[in-house]
């Protein structure tokens, strides 16, 4: 079991920058690959990026590569989403998410559990 809390987010200009943080408790976080997720009002949650283990393996949704990027801190159970050149189109709610280690996909179903989510909203 692991206990996820996601911080960061907040009202920011078009071209700004956000960084999520996502500190996990309970259970060892390096068990875990982690994934960050988003969810537009009336949209599905879609999948935005993720990382192995052990941090070495990432991947990105391609609205997001080059802008967005993903790393960990396993000596802090963290997970990071560093954002910029952020577009109004960003505006969501950002969840993280847990899954097992080797596991550094898109499937939402591949992860166990969530945090509650920040709000992230961008103006033009």
């Amino acid at each position: 079991q692991v206990q996820l809390v996601e911080s960061g987010g907040g009202l920011v200009q078009a071209g700004g920058s956000l960084r999520l943080s996502c500190v996990a408790s309970g259970r060892a976080f390096s068990s875990y690959g982690m994934g960050w997720f988003r969810q537009a009002p009336g949209k599905e949650r879609e999948f935005v990026a993720a990382i192995r283990w052990s941090g070495k393996r990432t991947s990105y949704a391609d609205s997001v590569k080059g802008r967005f990027t993903i790393s960990r801190d396993n000596a802090k159970n963290t997970v990071y989403l560093q954002m910029n050149s952020l577009k109004p189109e960003d505006t969501a709610v950002y969840f993280c998410a847990a899954s097992e280690p080797y596991y550094s996909g898109s499937d939402l179903h591949e992860y166990d559990y969530w945090g509650q989510g920040t709000q992230v909203t961008v103006s033009s």
